[in-house]
């Protein structure tokens, strides 16, 4: 019954209850599991046990801390801030520069990217995927990591704006100058496909 009525529960309710039940915040890992795993490849190129280490600190930071939720936030933009910290400390950790390393692009990008569209309309869609890896390879972090939270992860501009702790009206203009640098680095590549 406990397990039927945690699917009904909003994320900021159950991690509200957590805070006097500890077992309300498995219902919460269990629905950003997956999602956290591939935002963790996509913006460091891990692999996937170097993931889920990475993954299972930031679970167990969101549970230490779950007491300072706030809950007139999102839980979903609280948690994506301390996983992207983890991932932040995990390079810091190895001293892995994230700038170069690969990223993963999943087909529903291609779907998300709408403004990139009259870029890419008449390309085959496998050696879109292979072109677009390379240009993320070869952006900026910071402009790669806002495409990604916006055209993979589908986060809305407040949401980003939580997650990176950068106002709003940055993150538009991250946006804006991560699109554009993404249109010269493809421009550039001069790959006819």
């Amino acid at each position: 019954m406990m397990q039927y009525k945690n699917r009904q529960q909003s994320d900021e309710e159950l991690a509200i209850l957590t805070r006097d039940d500890p077992s309300f915040f498995a219902p919460l890992m269990e629905r950003y599991e997956a999602k956290m795993l591939l935002y963790i490849k996509r913006i460091s190129a891990v692999t996937t046990e170097e993931a889920e280490d990475i993954l299972q600190e930031g679970f167990l930071k969101a549970y230490q801390n779950v007491n300072n939720f706030d809950e007139k936030l999102s839980f979903s933009s609280w948690l994506y801030r301390i996983v992207h910290n983890e991932t932040i400390s995990y390079w810091r950790k190895k001293k892995i520069r994230p700038h170069g390393n690969s990223i993963y692009v999943d087909d529903d990008f291609l779907e998300r990217i709408a403004d990139a569209r009259d870029i890419v309309e008449d390309m085959d869609r496998k050696r879109l995927k292979g072109l677009v890896q390379q240009i993320f390879d070869e952006m900026d972090e910071r402009y790669r990591e806002i495409l990604v939270l916006k055209y993979i992860e589908d986060k809305s501009y407040e949401e980003i704006s939580d997650i990176l702790k950068k106002p709003a009206g940055t993150v538009a203009t991250h946006i804006n100058r991560a699109k554009k640098q993404f249109k010269e680095l493809y421009q550039k590549s001069n790959i006819n496909v």
